[in-house]
């Protein structure tokens, strides 16, 4: 009920800041997002060449699932223009319940998004996310989070007698698409007394979306893919084995192994290049300069922000045209002045509703490789070490193929089972029979094994 309040309000509120569409002259822009980084994007770029829009935003969080029910009732009242989708959720607008009202970027807004692509070497994971049912892209993201190998610089010289990335990866078994040799390094490490990673949660995103199907099969039932459930195991060796210091990411104690003050120490994290940037530097502590990254044993990607359009501005000939150029400076332009180049150089600095941030100049891995190839990743965070050297292979061996619009719930559901049995509250069986009757409970969707 509290929820449909919220909603309620929220609908009022953007009624009344978003009910026209052009205003003294102005056209009006209205823009969903869950953080303020795209409205920061979309802000900059009108303010900079479009003085004639009315750019109105709503951020809501997705804390707790409340930013989906907010942007639906907006859109189902056409209070929508552009909008902002997570991985976890996208497909819902690309491909799902919700993609009928998704623009496609070349029929409905006109651009030459197939030339665009090329020529920016768009990671190709990021592309089949952002399609429609038809093969049209819809959606396109920014940022590029293929998963690499994050690890201690001094921790791998203990375990492994060197901290050099290519001596690393050849120790966990980078690049070969296979856990074997992580887990014979996870033996070493705890022979070290070193836990090989933090928590369970760590494993957890590089298997996910290394895996070959995703939580629901062409019969629109819950599937749970072979690599998907031996998480249990995974999770379960982890804790037993002392490989791991029992951490759940996003806590405080997850942060605390980032500056090597938890009960071990932890060899690594695997993340994108945001892990990096936006929560181990600043987590890092006297640890920070001695990090490095190197291949994932598999090739996953983690997070990461697809900006989409509605078909209803789409065919508001002034809001289109306006829209499209936007999207195109923000996902598809490899150009020196485009938002990927200033991204990945950390020459980007500006916050939304404040201007411009010189606080705000991270460099971050890119969508596009082209950009990527002529930017500088060099990152004290990394002792010198240029990220990119590791992000844009990283990149290449993601796949997009195996995402629904359920995960963020279903993920959820997942990991509140795998710890069930973990910690000795269910066994292995109840464990997944109670995943799959919450799924079924709160979804409706049945089991298909």
């Amino acid at each position: 009920m509290k929820k449909i309040l919220s909603v309620m309000c929220a609908l009022l509120v953007a009624a009344s800041m978003f009910g026209a569409a052009k205003k003294d002259g102005k056209v009006t822009i209205n823009l969903y997002a869950f953080t303020n980084e795209v409205p920061g994007m979309v802000e900059k770029y009108v303010k900079a060449k479009y003085p004639n829009v009315d750019l109105k935003v709503n951020i809501t969080a997705t804390t707790n699932g409340e930013y989906q029910p907010v942007l639906d009732a907006a859109m189902a009242n056409g209070l929508v223009d552009m909008f902002a989708a997570e991985s976890a959720f996208v497909q819902k607008y690309t491909k799902g319940s919700a993609s009928d009202n998704s623009a496609e970027y070349k029929k409905d807004l006109g651009i030459k998004v197939d030339k665009l692509v090329k020529d920016a070497g768009i990671a190709e994971y990021t592309i089949d996310i952002g399609k429609n049912q038809k093969g049209q892209i819809v959606g396109l993201g920014y940022q590029a989070t293929g998963g690499a190998f994050i690890y201690n610089r001094t921790v791998a010289k203990t375990v492994f007698g060197s901290d050099d990335p290519k001596a690393v990866s050849a120790a966990i078994g980078g690049g070969t698409q296979s856990w074997t040799k992580f887990w014979e390094a996870a033996k070493k490490c705890a022979d070290k007394n070193v836990a090989i990673v933090s928590g369970d949660g760590d494993v957890w995103h590089a298997i996910e979306n290394s895996s070959a199907k995703g939580w629901i099969n062409d019969d629109d039932e819950l599937y749970i893919d072979p690599a998907r459930e031996a998480f249990f195991d995974v999770s379960k060796n982890l804790w037993d084995n002392g490989w791991s210091n029992k951490t759940q990411d996003w806590t405080d104690a997850w942060y605390a192994d980032m500056a090597e003050l938890g009960e071990k120490p932890v060899l690594g994290f695997f993340g994108p290049a945001w892990l990096i940037n936006y929560v181990m530097a600043g987590n890092a502590k006297d640890t920070y300069g001695d990090w490095a990254v190197t291949d994932s044993p598999v090739g996953f990607f983690w997070g990461g922000t697809w900006v989409l359009a509605t078909k209803k501005a789409a065919a508001n000939k002034e809001k289109k045209a306006i829209i499209a150029d936007i999207i195109q400076w923000i996902t598809l332009d490899s150009s020196n002045s485009g938002l990927l180049y200033s991204w990945a150089n950390g020459t980007y600095c500006y916050t939304y509703n404040k201007g411009d941030d010189p606080t705000v100049n991270t460099k971050d891995a890119v969508s596009s490789s082209v950009v990527m190839a002529k930017s500088n990743g060099k990152l004290d965070f990394l002792k010198g070490q240029d990220m990119f050297d590791y992000f844009v292979p990283a990149g290449k061996y993601a796949s997009g193929k195996n995402l629904t619009e359920y995960d963020e719930t279903i993920n959820s559901y997942y990991r509140d089972a795998v710890r069930s049995y973990v910690t000795g509250q269910k066994s292995k069986a109840d464990a997944i029979k109670d995943f799959k009757k919450k799924v079924l409970d709160e979804l409706e969707i049945e089991s298909a094994n």
